[in-house]
């Protein structure tokens, strides 16, 4: 994969986004000729701190925090003399409104072999008066992020936006996630388990993506992480314990689940994640196989009988 971080950074800034994102789609594809492009996820709404507007929106600062802290500095450090600046000047403060877009482009056979993109999608809008009059700000955060803001009528200001956020090769990632941790990782493990059964004549990353991410442990210690995350948005039947099921009743929801899932072997992915099937489904197949009936491939009895002597899931 030679394309750059920086090349996809370039790339946001010159483009205007569109309601579906479709031209960006495009470019990046157009970067990656050799490896199928695809927008895999599109996450929930977040928000964040602004920047400064004027009365007329015209542009003050990007980032609320610095000017404050600034400006502070400009006036004396006397928080007063800022809040009769601010005042004087009808400041307004605004927010960041924005989504992830999660997109994949497929590398390889296996299913680590994918490219993960994250890229924000972003617009601004005022927010609050800078200064709440009724509520006048005793520090400097009560300015930054007031407790009791003086809200207004939210409008946009300028355009939508792509703000690159980062690129991850998977198979790369895998290979030095079990760095950061004593045992195997469960993300780890999930994969391995799609390689070696009948859930690798599919294609990994239509269905999930593996998703890095960094937390600070209890002494202060920076802990690498990975989260698997379902990107299908089909309605799929919950699986709930199936115990009293066995033989060609309990195959034959275990293969109806798999054909609305799109793969075999669907089932066991979903069950690991704990989304949608209950761990007793695999006991009760576990059953089933080792006594009079044997519906299961070859690689997947493998599979569940290891999942069976040392169970996880994430």
């Amino acid at each position: 994969m030679s394309l750059r971080g920086q090349e996809i950074a370039s790339l946001c800034k010159k483009l205007i986004p569109d309601e579906h994102d479709q031209v960006l789609l495009n470019r990046l594809q157009s970067l990656l000729p050799d490896a199928p492009v695809s927008l895999a996820r599109t996450g929930d709404k977040w928000y964040r701190l602004g920047g400064v507007v004027d009365r007329e929106t015209n542009r003050v600062a990007s980032d609320v925090n610095e000017w404050t802290e600034r400006t502070f500095l400009e006036c004396g450090q006397n928080l007063q003399t800022l809040i009769d600046y601010a005042l004087d000047e009808q400041l307004i403060a605004t927010r960041q409104i924005g989504h992830t877009l999660y997109y994949v482009a497929q590398t390889g056979p296996q299913a680590e072999d994918f490219v993960l993109f994250e890229i924000d999608k972003t617009h601004e809008v005022s927010d609050r008066l800078l200064i709440n009059e009724d509520a006048l700000p005793e520090d400097l955060e009560d300015i930054i992020d007031p407790l009791e803001p003086a809200s207004i009528q939210s409008s946009h200001i300028g355009h939508f936006r792509y703000q690159y956020r980062r690129k991850t090769d998977i198979a790369l990632f895998l290979e030095t996630i079990n760095l950061h941790h004593k045992e195997e990782h469960p993300v780890q493990r999930f994969v391995e388990d799609w390689n070696r059964s009948s859930a690798a004549e599919s294609v990994f990353c239509k269905d999930w993506i593996i998703r890095p991410y960094q937390h600070v442990g209890r002494y202060g210690e920076q802990i690498i992480n990975a989260e698997i995350i379902n990107v299908q948005q089909k309605q799929l039947p919950h699986l709930e314990d199936l115990v009293s099921k066995k033989g060609d009743n309990l195959n034959n929801l275990l293969m109806r689940f798999d054909r609305q899932a799109g793969y075999p072997f669907a089932w066991f992915f979903y069950m690991v994640k704990g989304k949608l099937v209950s761990p007793h489904n695999a006991e009760a197949v576990y059953q089933d196989i080792t006594g009079d009936f044997s519906y299961l491939p070859k690689r997947d009895e493998a599979v569940l009988r290891d999942w069976i002597s040392s169970p996880y899931n994430l």
